[in-house]
């Protein structure tokens, strides 16, 4: 019987994206992972060595780390936010991309006051990256963490500034904000559990490699 080699995926749209990679180097999910009434979250694979779980971005990271999954994907925000040292993440897979960013109601853009502030309140997800980005700026940032619904927070009267991350921008437009900085660029990364590469060896390279030439044959 072979080690089983897990993949953690993110749910949504970039997990679709990463089933038509995979496919290129013959790993295809079972029918229930493309039934969208499925309430699975492991599915097996044209594999017997290898399957998919399916789980929420931020998780993908946690699973990794602490070995219930040896490969996974994941944005680089999660990486950035989190300090994983049993992760591994050579390969920028090209998709995914957005950016993370400072934003504000549109009646109250005018970013001067940041230039002169020594403290600011902030919602969003990501309160490492947000306190360090401030921090180098001599501003303590005091992080109010939410989950989801982050655009309500000035609407609603909780602080006047967000941090969270942005594709097309319009769900602030929609909801009366504006971008004031671009804080850093997003992509979706290739994480690996450092220990199981040393376990697993070849069968875990050889996926790790296949994704690789993928990436490249998408560029090229």
């Amino acid at each position: 019987m072979p080690n089983i080699i897990t993949i953690a995926l993110p749910k949504g749209r970039i997990a679709e994206e990463l089933v038509g990679v995979m496919e290129q180097f013959d790993i295809k999910p079972e029918a229930d992972y493309f039934d969208k009434n499925s309430r699975k979250l492991k599915f097996a694979t044209n594999r017997n060595d290898v399957q998919l779980i399916r789980v929420r971005s931020f998780d993908v990271a946690t699973f990794v780390s602490y070995g219930a999954a040896q490969l996974g994907v994941c944005g680089s925000d999660v990486l950035a936010e989190h300090d994983y040292p049993n992760i591994y993440s050579p390969l920028d897979l090209g998709i995914g991309k957005c950016r993370m960013c400072l934003a504000a109601p549109k009646d109250d853009a005018k970013s001067e006051d940041l230039m002169s502030a020594s403290h600011i309140r902030v919602a969003t997800k990501y309160t490492h990256i947000t306190q360090d980005y401030f921090a180098k700026k001599g501003i303590q940032a005091e992080c109010i963490k939410l989950n989801g619904a982050i655009e309500l927070a000035p609407i609603m009267g909780l602080c006047r500034r967000i941090v969270d991350l942005v594709s097309s921008g319009n769900t602030l437009k929609a909801n009366g904000l504006v971008e004031l900085e671009s804080m850093m660029d997003i992509s979706s990364r290739l994480v690996i559990n450092r220990p199981a590469l040393k376990t697993m060896g070849t069968p875990l390279q050889d996926i790790i490699d296949n994704f690789a030439k993928a990436v490249e044959a998408s560029n090229g």
